[in-house]
């Protein structure tokens, strides 16, 4: 039975519990090795994988973001739901509620962002019109909904750099550009998820509104204690997310590279 689905869990997300006979595997890529576990769900198997490593202790400048999805899409895997815990930009985007960005804007600047660094690899310019796959966001919704979760259905993720948090006068400038939410591992995720031609989308928990808007400055416990509030939430999502997934659904997603292929 092929892996054909993955879960990474960001900051606060460590449990792959929604699996039955987990079994960890390590998988070598040219970027490096990945250790992640491998299980049973819905009669399917499974990829978990910990971005940030054990005990949290690789930070988000430095997550080999290239070695995962490459790992990923070396055990087969077709879709990817991606946990992230998420600042807010947006009043109406409140600490607890779930996001199904549809959007980025990329801040970073050290990272490594393709697998195609011209040579043997060649040169893709892949593109990002959507960046977020919008069958998967679709099912996100519908599973909140059923489930009672306040969610929303769209936003704009702004990706920094990290590892510290922003300033006043950056959210204040992200605002400006039309930023909802703020983070620091989405990129370069989504856009090598969509290099390897895998469905992918992000489920974003608010756990804070960002510096200027807090009424208090920002520490990382702060965001460890609300995932962890709603760590069952969380689990309950996914779980019912990856229920109504088709595993053997087709998606323009899986085609990204092919120039002539249908949008």
């Amino acid at each position: 039975m092929s892996v054909n689905l993955a879960i990474i869990g960001g900051t606060g997300v460590y449990d792959p519990d929604i699996m039955t006979d987990p079994q960890e595997e390590t998988v070598s890529t040219p970027y490096g090795e990945v250790r992640l576990i491998v299980g049973s769900f819905h009669n399917r198997k499974v990829a978990f994988m910990n971005r940030h490593g054990t005990g949290h202790s690789v930070p988000p400048h430095l997550v080999n973001y290239r070695a995962n999805i490459a790992a990923l899409k070396k055990l087969g895997v077709k879709s990817v739901l991606s946990t992230a815990a998420v600042g807010s930009l947006n009043p109406s985007m409140q600490p607890g509620h779930f996001v199904f960005i549809d959007q980025f804007i990329d801040f970073t600047k050290s990272r490594q962002t393709t697998f195609y660094d011209g040579g043997v690899s060649g040169v893709v310019h892949i593109d990002m019109t959507n960046p977020y796959c919008a069958e998967l966001r679709d099912i996100l919704s519908r599973a909140a909904r059923s489930l009672g979760f306040f969610s929303h259905a769209m936003g704009t993720y702004i990706c920094t750099e990290g590892p510290r948090f922003e300033t006043a006068a950056e959210i204040k400038m992200y605002r400006l550009f039309g930023g909802d939410l703020i983070g620091m591992t989405g990129v370069p995720e989504a856009p090598l998820a969509r290099e390897a031609e895998m469905c992918y989308a992000t489920i974003a928990m608010v756990t804070n509104y960002a510096a200027g808007i807090s009424p208090t400055n920002l520490t990382h416990q702060e965001v460890l204690d609300t995932m962890a509030q709603n760590s069952e939430n969380i689990r309950k999502l996914v779980m019912q997310a990856v229920a109504w997934l088709d595993p053997e659904r087709t998606c323009a997603c899986h085609h990204a590279l092919d120039p002539l292929a249908p949008a």
